[in-house]
């Protein structure tokens, strides 16, 4: 008996090889973020949103202002 898989309108199905690469891509983008501010010699980011600056090294709040459209990197937030 078949599945049955309901998506939104407009969602993407993609399969194979070129989406596990994808998303692989785009949690490493996320993870390189946040890795420069771990341990004792972490920096810190400056974030501009709104016209709010944020000079932060805690990686929840990095984590929070980030927008994020990549359903995989999603997962990490």
């Amino acid at each position: 008996q078949p599945s049955i898989i309901l998506l939104k309108e407009g969602t993407d199905t993609s399969q194979g090889k070129g989406q596990l690469i994808s998303n692989i891509n785009a949690c490493s983008a996320v993870a390189d973020i946040v890795r420069t501010t771990l341990g004792p010699r972490g920096m810190d980011k400056l974030m501009h949103k709104d016209g709010k600056v944020t000079v932060s090294n805690d990686g929840a709040t990095i984590m929070k202002t980030l927008e994020i459209v990549h359903p995989a990197a999603l997962t990490m937030v």
